[in-house]
């Protein structure tokens, strides 16, 4: 497959194409959780509770200019700004969906029970 070049950066096929804009230890993190609800950005930070203030805010601008999330602004005091899948954001659901299976299976083959790791702290 021939070299290809977009914005500058070279690439050499197109699942690092596809890695370059989704990949990464948080993008579809951030993904997966915009996939059902709309949320204002305190609501990610509480759901991704180790990705940094300044991580969450890179991936976020990342993510909205390769057009997966859209951005709200709200002109009210204090601000409110909400975060939401696009429709590029909601096809990229069902990879992040089938590596998140293939990752389960991984988990399971080296021993590790998803269910146990997984599961939601009791109030």
């Amino acid at each position: 497959m021939p070299d290809f070049n977009d914005q500058g950066r070279v690439f050499y096929n197109p699942v690092e194409y596809a890695m370059y804009q989704i990949g990464g230890t948080w993008k579809m993190p951030i993904l997966w959780r915009l996939n059902k609800q709309v949320m204002r950005y305190g609501e990610l930070k509480k759901y991704l509770p180790h990705i940094s203030h300044k991580m969450l805010s890179t991936q976020l601008r990342e993510l909205e200019a390769h057009g997966f999330v859209t951005r709200t602004v709200y002109a009210v005091v204090p601000p409110k700004v909400e975060y939401t899948l696009t429709e590029k954001g909601k096809r990229a659901i069902p990879v992040i969906e089938r590596i998140r299976h293939y990752g389960m299976d991984l988990m399971r083959e080296a021993g590790i029970d998803p269910a146990v790791v997984f599961k939601k702290p009791e109030p």
